[in-house]
Order: structure tokens, then C-alpha cells, then sequence
């Protein structure tokens, strides 16, 4: 079980991940940008940090910046949540790397997703019709 984890989205997926988490006794973080300083997700955390500017390519997409405020605040996991980077292969595989456990699919998984063939080969191997 984790004792800290960092939620990297916004909004209603980020506070229903914060209340469960909550529920379970494990404290987390959120990440916010500048235009959402003020957000129901931010306040839903135990703590937060700034990760850039208010356009999503300036914030929750810089995997680069979540990875840093996971880091920094001594998170052990990151939920990606819905979107943003949820099924990006390379921050699942810069988390792995970083020592930091990714709350979904491993890397291998997403790109297969990402590939019609590789998904079916996949689903074939796992005994689903």
C-alpha cells in the first residue's frame, strides 16, 4: 500500500481519486496550473504543487514537471487519472524509471494499446475472444 500518491489530472477524476484515496488513509498530492490555483481538486489534496502555465501543454501535459512534483514531494505513486497522460508509454516508463510506481497499465501494455495488431495478439494470448 502506498503512503503518499500524486494525482496527475484535474477536476472530478482528481477529487473522486483524492476521496478514495482519503478513505484508505493515504495522503496525496495534487498538481494544478496557474488558472486552476483556486480548484476543487487542489483543495481536495493534502498538498499541491504548481506545474506550470494555465494551457494544458504548459501543465498537466508536461510529464516532465509531474514527474519533478512526484519527486519533490516524496510521492511513491502516480495516478494519471482519465486523458492528459494516462496512455503516454514514455511518462509510465520515466516513472518506472524514476522508482515511482504508474496506477495503471505497465508501458508494455499501453503501446500495445496503441497498436491495433499488437492489441489483438495481446487479447489472443490472453485467452479472450
Amino acid at each position: 500500500m502506498f503512503h503518499k500518491i500524486l494525482i496527475a489530472n484535474r477536476g472530478e477524476i482528481a477529487c473522486r481519486v483524492a476521496a478514495t484515496a482519503r478513505r484508505l488513509g493515504i495522503r496525496t498530492v495534487a498538481v494544478y496550473s496557474e488558472a486552476d490555483a483556486q480548484a476543487q481538486h487542489v483543495m481536495a489534496c493534502d498538498e499541491a504543487v504548481l506545474i506550470g502555465g494555465p494551457a494544458p501543454r504548459d501543465s498537466y501535459l508536461r510529464a516532465d514537471a509531474i514527474l519533478a512534483a512526484a519527486l519533490a514531494t516524496g510521492a511513491q505513486a502516480v495516478h494519471p487519472g482519465y486523458g492528459f497522460l494516462s496512455e503516454n508509454t514514455g511518462f509510465a516508463q520515466a516513472c518506472a524509471d524514476a522508482g515511482i510506481a504508474f496506477i495503471g497499465p505497465p508501458p508494455a501494455a499501453i503501446a500495445a494499446m496503441g497498436s491495433k495488431s499488437a492489441a489483438k495478439a495481446l487479447m489472443e494470448q490472453a485467452g479472450v475472444p
